[in-house]
C-alpha cells in the first residue's frame, strides 16, 4: 500500500488496455510494486547494481526472453537517474524497516506461476511476464515518467495531494511523506489496576523498551504482538494513539456525572472515561458486531458493570435511543474520511473517493446537532473526528458553533497533525478536537 501509488502509473505506461478482469489487475499492482521494491534493494545491496538487476532478470528469462532482454535491462540500470535513486531510497527504508524484499528473478517467477495457477488469469499469464520484464527494461524512464504525477510522487490520489496542500501550504509535503511512516505503538495504562511506573517496571523486565507519554500512556521503542506485552490479558492496559488518548482528559468527567459516548466502538476512549472516573455511561454504536467488541475490551479492563450501558442504535435518531435525561458530558467521536491515521491503516488513501469528504461531513454535522440536544445547561460535548481534512475538523467546529448560539467554544487542541520532527507530537496520529459547553 505504500507504493501503490506508483504501481498505479506505471501500470498506466505499461498497458494501454488493462483486461476486464479485477483479479489480474490487482495480481498486477502488487507484482509491479514488489518487483521495484525487488529492484531497489538490489541496488542499495550489491556492489555493483546494474550485474545485480542484470543477472536477476536474466535468470527469470529462462524459458521465455533471451539474452537481450539480460543485455537491455544492463543498459538500462548502468546510468540510474534521480527517479531511480528516490525509489531506491524507498527500497532501503523496506529493508530498515525489516520489510520482506524479495529477489526480482523471484517476484517474476512467482507471479506468473501465480497467474498460471488459476484458470481465470492464466490467460493472463503471458501479458503478465511480458509487462514486468517491460518494466525492468525501462525501469529508470518509467520511474521518470510515473513520479510526475501526484499519484505516482506522493503515493496518494491527485484528490487528496490536492486537498492537503489547499490546506496546509507550509506541511502539505511533509504530511504526505509521513503517512508512509508507521505510527508508533502506544499504550495507554489502565489505572484502576496498575499504574505507568509498574507497568514500565514489567516491561522493562520482559525486555520491551519504552518510555513514558504523558500522564498515562507508553510508547514503545518498537511494536510488538500485544500477546507478547505482559498485562494484556490481566486488561492492565490497552493499545491507544496518544492523539486518541486526550479525548478523557477534555471531557474531563468527574465521579457522578452522567455521561454518553455516542460513537463508541471499538471503545478505547469508552474506557478511558470509565478508568477517569466514577460514572454512568452510556455507550452507542450503529454496528451491533463493533458494540459487542466494546463488551469484550470493558470485560477485559474490568470495567464492566450496571453504571455502564451500551444500545446499538444511530447517535443522530435521538429519539430512538434517548430516554429524555441530560447529559453532563457527551463525547461525539464522529464517523469520518479516517485521513489521519492513513500511517495505520495504508489502505484507507485508496479506499475513499472525494466525494466521500462532503458526504462524511453531512452525516458528522446530522450527528453533532443531534446530541447538541442531549447535553444539559452547563454540560460539555466534545467533538472528535481521526481526520486531517478542514471540511471535518475546523471547518465543521466553525459551522456548529454558527448553528447553536448556546454554544460556548472551550479551550482544546483543535488539529494535530502528524508531523515528524515535532517532539513528543510527533508522537500524535492526526486528529481533530473541539470542546463546547451549553450556556445555562
Amino acid at each position: 500500500m505504500r507504493r501503490l501509488g506508483l504501481a498505479f502509473e506505471l501500470r498506466a505506461a505499461l498497458v494501454r488496455r488493462v483486461p476486464p478482469n479485477p483479479l489480474f489487475d490487482a495480481l498486477l499492482l502488487v507484482s509491479l510494486t514488489l518487483l521495484d521494491a525487488a529492484c531497489a534493494a538490489a541496488a542499495s545491496t550489491a556492489p555493483a547494481s546494474s550485474d545485480a538487476v542484470t543477472g536477476a532478470t536474466a535468470g527469470a528469462a529462462s524459458g521465455a526472453t533471451t539474452g537481450a532482454t539480460a543485455d537491455a535491462t544492463a543498459a538500462a540500470a548502468t546510468a540510474p537517474t534521480a527517479a531511480a535513486v528516490a525509489a531506491d531510497a524507498a527500497g532501503q527504508d523496506a529493508l530498515r524497516r525489516g520489510v520482506p524484499v524479495y529477489a526480482v528473478h523471484t517476484v517474476v517467477d512467482q507471479a506468473v506461476r501465480a497467474a498460471a495457477s488459476q484458470s481465470r488469469l492464466a490467460p493472463y499469464k503471458g501479458l503478465l511476464n511480458g509487462v514486468l520484464r517491460n518494466f525492468l527494461r525501462g525501469r529508470d524512464e518509467l520511474l521518470q515518467q510515473a513520479l510526475r504525477s501526484p499519484r505516482g510522487r506522493w503515493n496518494h490520489p491527485g484528490w487528496w495531494v490536492k486537498l492537503l496542500r489547499r490546506a496546509y501550504p507550509e506541511d502539505w509535503q511533509a504530511l504526505l511523506g509521513a503517512a508512509d511512516e508507521p505510527g508508533p505503538m502506544t499504550l495507554r495504562v489502565n489505572v484502576r489496576r496498575s499504574t505507568p511506573a509498574e507497568l514500565l517496571a514489567r516491561l522493562r523486565d520482559a525486555g520491551i523498551e519504552a518510555r513514558l507519554l504523558g500522564a498515562a500512556g507508553i510508547v514503545l521503542a518498537r511494536p510488538c504482538p500485544v500477546q507478547q506485552i505482559p498485562g494484556f490479558e490481566q486488561g492492565l492496559w490497552s493499545v491507544q494513539d496518544a492523539a486518541a488518548q486526550q479525548a478523557a482528559a477534555l471531557l474531563a468527567p468527574t465521579a457522578g456525572m452522567r455521561v454518553l459516548d455516542a460513537c463508541a466502538a471499538p471503545g478505547g476512549k469508552t474506557a478511558h472515561l470509565l478508568e477517569s472516573a466514577d460514572i454512568e455511561l452510556q455507550a452507542l454504536d450503529a454496528d451491533a458486531g463493533r458494540l459487542e467488541r466494546v463488551a469484550q475490551n470493558l470485560r477485559r479492563l474490568g470495567l464492566d458493570g450496571p453504571h455502564v450501558a451500551l444500545r446499538c442504535a444511530d447517535a443522530a435518531d435521538v429519539d430512538q435511543w434517548w430516554d429524555g435525561r441530560p447529559y453532563d458530558a457527551v463525547l461525539a467521536d464522529v464517523p469520518c474520511t479516517a485521513s489521519g491515521i492513513v500511517r495505520r491503516h495504508p489502505d484507507i488513501r485508496w479506499l475513499r473517493r472525494e466525494a466521500d469528504v462532503a458526504r462524511t461531513a453531512a452525516l458528522q454535522r446530522r450527528i453533532a446537532d443531534a446530541l447538541w440536544r442531549t447535553v444539559k445547561p452547563g454540560g460539555r460535548l466534545l467533538y472528535a473526528t481521526c481526520s486531517i481534512f478542514p471540511q471535518e475538523g475546523s471547518l465543521q467546529a466553525g459551522q456548529f458553533a454558527q448553528r447553536h448560539p448556546d454554544a460556548l467554544r472551550l479551550p482544546a487542541p483543535g488539529q494535530l497533525l502528524p508531523l515528524p520532527g515535532q517532539g513528543a507530537a510527533s508522537l500524535y496520529d492526526g486528529f481533530y478536537y473541539a470542546l463546547f459547553a451549553k450556556k445555562p
